[in-house]
């Protein structure tokens, strides 16, 4: 059975890539065919959230549909460096295998890989010689957002042991962060204001970690649940015949208490 579905994979596989050719040939789709890796970016970036968002809301049949849509922007890159005759999608295939398969002696060679109990750091010194790398922090896109940046930054560093052992400390940077922009905002110095701003972003980040929570998947959350309540409240407004503009905070306010009283 496996053998089969690994077939069945890759008849689909080489379906989609000569579908994506057709549509790249001259007499194919004009939007497919003066597409270029830069343009495509941003449709690229769209359907890895509506992955995320996908695997968040535990919607299993959307995942499946966007995890096609993303292999498609997958192969539709390779497609365009095979044209410009620099690379095919094997050459990636074989890459990441190759890859894969060196960076887990633990797994793949027990008799003369390394058995390092601390595989993180087994891991990051691996990439570090690959990519020939003089910084260990060097490697995290800049495109991340900023939150999900830190953590990996953060990471890297805490894989190598320049991190706390336990979270008493992480709680007292976080406070002793709080104190300094309060004390920059008492002065009203806007670069100062935003220099510690940025660091009580990423103590909290810390914090997150140590909790093993991710702090860009608890902003989304709370921000869809502002959304939620913030929509209970305009919709009371409404049968009160009322608009924002006619409502003042303390209104709004008892309102929203009483929104958050009854839902999460």
């Amino acid at each position: 059975m496996k053998e089969i579905l690994n077939k069945q994979a890759a008849i689909n596989f080489d379906e989609l890539i000569e579908v994506l050719r057709r549509l790249r040939a001259p007499d194919g789709c004009p939007w497919d065919r003066e597409q270029t890796s830069e343009s495509l970016v941003p449709y690229l970036l769209e359907e890895t959230y509506e992955i995320i968002e996908a695997i968040e809301d535990g919607d299993i049949i959307t995942l499946k549909e966007e995890l096609g849509d993303l292999t498609l922007h997958i192969l539709f890159q390779a497609e365009l460096a095979r044209e410009a005759g620099q690379f095919e999608i094997a050459d990636s295939i074989k890459h990441i295998s190759e890859k894969l398969i060196r960076r887990h002696p633990h797994v793949f060679d027990k008799q003369n890989g390394n058995q390092d109990s601390d595989l993180n750091m087994s891991w990051e010194k691996a990439k570090q010689k690959e990519k020939k790398r003089e910084n260990l922090l060097d490697g995290v896109p800049k495109k991340l957002p900023a939150l999900n940046r830190a953590r990996r930054i953060q990471e890297k560093a805490a894989n190598v042991g320049f991190d706390w052992k336990d979270i008493q400390p992480v709680w007292e940077k976080v406070e002793e962060e709080l104190e300094e922009l309060r004390e920059v905002v008492a002065e009203k110095d806007p670069e100062r204001i935003k220099d510690e701003m940025g660091d009580v972003l990423f103590s909290l980040v810390n914090l997150s970690r140590f909790l093993d929570i991710s702090a860009e998947d608890a902003l989304r959350m709370t921000i869809s649940k502002f959304e939620r309540r913030f929509a209970k409240v305009e919709k009371e407004l409404k049968k009160r015949g009322k608009e924002f503009s006619d409502s003042n905070l303390e209104e709004m306010d008892e309102i929203w208490n009483e929104v958050k009283k009854n839902s999460i």
